[in-house]
């Protein structure tokens, strides 16, 4: 008996029992009710944001501004999410992740009402407020699943990632019908979102019921600074920081604009919206096998790269195909973004050896990355706008495709980011 004891004692020293039980309890614990949950808040991550492309024209035409003034209504959010992302982890430290993502869900449903006022300044804070409930979201998502179940972190990604696009299908496609045959207009458009805002928050609820205790203890545990520049000095995380920047630059450029481009070539606006509805439906898929094979196959680099592939060759096809080939085109880009932002979200979690890795990862590459795409719904809007053509801002986006490319190829190493786990991130993030 006392050498079963030794044995058990000499194995949690080792730090394997205790790895071996987190995982047993992990599946044990497994709730519907939670994944769903998860699910919910990943529907609120992007539709809100998507929807409004869509309506940019309405929009524009109501309110009088110019094309860089509405390329800045969709650009506010990624800038929310430059500011507000490495906070993220931080304050989760301190209140916990789930009391954290209740904030955030209260923050999100402010936004949706206050965009729906029929005023520029309201429109452009409610987005504000929109941006940096996401950004919290988009942050603590990859974390929370590695923390709560990290031997279901393929299927789970997977299926929060496709949540988040089905939900930004749907938006893209019942923008203008909600506006115009419904007799909503884009204000009316826009606030119906916060119908699945108030949805998710009453499900969210029981997450954090119980943990009051639990965040008063930790918020008084951390009575020194709890920020790290270890993760910003690492080349590897910098890298999958700009495959990051790169996968989201084309989707949130054509979120704005691409309605716009398809009705210069002749294209009708409901059908156009309904292309950026194909395009996401058509990622479905590959958000959820993608995190699944990453997990499997020893060279995941090669799931960086076709992405890329698949997006070049459909931006090709957009910028000199045609009209008829736009919904082939549509599909391409659809499967290889779907691609790509699976393979970034997995990423964060297999490039990290611990919750609070994979929260820090995750909030320095969507901070830097979403500036990156910050830059590109302005730029497009005011290269268009000195043009007068959309022929530029198509190359842009076939450029972007191939540097994607190039990225992705580095982005699948089995390497972690950093080697080293603190005691403290395990506890910070302990449940």
């Amino acid at each position: 008996m006392n050498r079963k004891i030794m044995a058990l004692c000499v194995q949690e020293r080792n730090g394997k029992m205790r790895k071996t039980i987190g995982i047993k309890d992990n599946k044990a614990k497994i709730s519907i009710i939670w994944v769903i949950s998860i699910l919910f808040i990943a529907a609120n991550l992007r539709a809100p944001i998507t929807s409004i492309g869509p309506l940019i024209s309405l929009i524009r035409d109501d309110t009088g501004i110019n094309n860089a003034v509405a390329g800045m209504v969709t650009t506010i959010p990624l800038i929310a999410f430059t500011l507000v992302s490495p906070a993220a982890p931080l304050i989760a430290k301190r209140i916990g992740m789930e009391w954290t993502l209740l904030y955030s869900l209260l923050l999100l449903i402010v936004g949706l009402f206050f965009r729906s006022i029929s005023s520029v300044t309201a429109l452009m804070t409610g987005m504000a407020f929109m941006g940096i409930a996401i950004a919290v979201g988009n942050v603590l998502l990859p974390g929370i699943i590695k923390q709560k179940h990290p031997e279901k972190a393929g299927i789970l990604t997977g299926a929060y990632i496709a949540s988040m696009n089905l939900s930004s299908a749907i938006g893209f496609g019942i923008s203008i019908p909600l506006a115009k045959e419904a007799g909503l207009g884009w204000q009316g458009s826009l606030l119906c979102w916060a119908i699945l805002a108030i949805a998710t928050l009453i499900l969210w609820l029981p997450q954090v019921k119980g943990k009051r205790g639990e965040r008063k203890n930790r918020a008084s545990k951390s009575t020194t600074s709890i920020f790290s520049f270890e993760m910003w000095k690492s080349p590897t995380a910098w890298n999958i920081t700009l495959f990051m920047g790169l996968q989201s630059l084309p989707f949130y450029i054509l979120s704005a604009w691409l309605p716009d481009m398809l009705m210069a070539q002749g294209m009708d606006q409901a059908k156009s919206g309904w292309m950026l509805s194909v395009n996401q439906f058509t990622s479905l898929p590959a958000t959820i096998i993608t995190p699944i094979v990453a997990m499997r196959i020893s060279n995941r680099s090669i799931l960086g790269i076709i992405s890329g592939i698949l997006m070049t060759i459909g931006m090709v096809g957009v910028g000199f195909g045609q009209l008829l080939l736009i919904p082939i085109c549509m599909v391409l880009i659809g499967l290889g973004n779907g691609m790509a932002i699976s393979f970034a979200m997995i990423t964060f979690g297999l490039r990290t050896e611990s919750a609070q890795q994979a929260a820090d990862l995750s909030g320095m590459a969507q901070s830097i990355g979403y500036l990156l795409a910050a830059i590109g719904p302005i730029l497009i809007g005011l290269i268009h706008d000195l043009t007068h053509s959309w022929a530029l801002p198509k190359l842009i986006l076939i450029f972007i495709t191939v540097l994607l490319i190039i990225s992705g190829a580095f982005v699948g190493q089995r390497k972690p980011v950093l080697k080293k786990i603190q005691k403290s991130d395990e506890k910070s993030y302990s449940i």
